[in-house]
């Protein structure tokens, strides 16, 4: 049975990557939540998707170069700033609190494709065990050597590789990393690929499903999950 995970919370109806794209995500259904993760001058681990704050805050400058008290300034609102007077970037340790109280699942990706965070991996790993949260928990990256080293700190949790071009036999590849799930640009993504996949026991959880002629086609491929912006209509779209 296909999981709808909500990508960066609710994000075509919320501000991405805010506790309230989060609530909706639960709110509406969503069998999980999927999140970024960068970290602060001061080491703080933040839920935001770009390196920049430019395109979702008010502000302007890189994640890195910022403290986290320093974002906390700023309005985190995206698109809907309107809506919503008051939205800041979360840390990643106020989702996991809140995350532990329901039943729903967790993507962190990590995003330490463009800068080389210092101990990204041990420090959200931390969190996670903190929490409990290890058999909820998946991680992925487009940086496999990360996923790779996640697995080799915490064995238990998950991972999977996200990428965007097709890969000639990936669960070879996936098994050399420890890896359980290939995380692939939908538009790669074939029944016979899936099924493929699911004969190396390799889970397939394909982004970013927003139409909904892709998500027809993601449900008939019986996928394991989808990554949608849109999950209360992935959901209605899924039960029709």
């Amino acid at each position: 049975m296909t999981k709808i995970f909500a990508h960066r919370g609710a994000a075509g109806t919320h501000p991405e990557n805010t506790m309230v794209a989060f609530y909706e995500a639960e709110r509406v259904g969503a069998d999980g939540v999927e999140l970024d993760v960068q970290m602060t001058k001061d080491g703080a681990l933040v839920v935001i998707h770009d390196e920049t704050v430019d395109r979702t805050t008010d502000g302007t400058g890189w994640v890195k170069d910022f403290t986290y008290r320093d974002l906390q300034s700023l309005h985190a609102g995206y698109k809907f700033t309107e809506q919503y007077s008051t939205c800041r970037i979360p840390l990643l340790e106020e989702v996991l609190a809140w995350i532990s109280g329901t039943s729903l699942l967790l993507n962190i990706e990590l995003k330490n494709g463009l800068i080389v965070y210092d101990r990204l991996e041990e420090k959200v790993i931390d969190l996670v065990k903190h929490y409990r949260l290890e058999p909820r928990v998946i991680f992925s990256s487009f940086n496999h050597n990360s996923m790779a080293r996640c697995r080799q700190l915490a064995p238990t949790i998950e991972t999977a590789l996200l990428y965007m071009e097709s890969l000639y036999q990936p669960w070879q590849y996936v098994r050399v990393l420890g890896a359980k799930g290939l995380h692939p640009y939908y538009r790669t993504v074939t029944e016979s690929f899936v099924r493929e996949a699911h004969l190396h026991h390799v889970r397939v959880r394909p982004f970013t499903i927003n139409s909904e002629e892709a998500m027809n086609t993601m449900f008939r491929y019986e996928v394991d999950a989808i990554f949608t912006d849109y999950p209360e209509k992935a959901k209605q779209i899924k039960k029709a």
